[in-house]
Formats: C-alpha cells, sequence, structure tokens
C-alpha cells in the first residue's frame, strides 16, 4: 500500500455541520475503496491566493490516507463532484 496526501479546500460560506459533513464523506470515500485514513490536519479558514467562484476564503483540510494505487483516481472522480469541494489535490507521499 502507497501513502497519499489529498488535499480539499472547502467553501467557508456553508454551516459547520455541512462543513464536517464534506469532510467525514471524503473520509468514508477512502475507507470505502479500501484505503486507511492515518490522519487529518484541520488548517482552519484561510485565505485563497486569488478568488474562485467569487470566494475570497475557505477551510483548508489535509488528508493522510494508505491505499492500493488506484484508489486516488476514484477518490478524484468522486470528489471533483462534490459541491461544497472547492479544490482538491491528492498527491502520493515519498516513502523515506
Amino acid at each position: 500500500m502507497n501513502k497519499y496526501e489529498l488535499a480539499l479546500v472547502v467553501n467557508a460560506k456553508i454551516e459547520d455541520e455541512t462543513r464536517l459533513a464534506t469532510l467525514e464523506s471524503a473520509k468514508e470515500l477512502i475507507t470505502r475503496f479500501g484505503g486507511n485514513v492515518a490522519s487529518v490536519d484541520d488548517w482552519g479558514k484561510k485565505r485563497l491566493a486569488y478568488d474562485i467562484q467569487k470566494m475570497k476564503e475557505g477551510y483548508y483540510y489535509f488528508i493522510q490516507f494508505e491505499a492500493d494505487s488506484q484508489v486516488p483516481s476514484e477518490i478524484e472522480q468522486r470528489v471533483r463532484i462534490m459541491d461544497n469541494v472547492i479544490r482538491y489535490l491528492c498527491i502520493r507521499k515519498d516513502a523515506k
């Protein structure tokens, strides 16, 4: 199994419960496809480098997980259509 990190920028204009539900659904996607969530870093509300969909701020989350090589593409397909996710990026972490 490889180590990956999923970075999510979530809409800052939504309710706290909806934002946390978005994070939980991303974690459920990882476990549904056979991955194991190692940790979640919550960076909180940050100013975006540029406006995205007329928004200036977003909540940043970084999810570290272990999974097989085909899992990140499955997760990206589903995160791409999530309403409250502004941006996402899934990368493989180097084994050191």
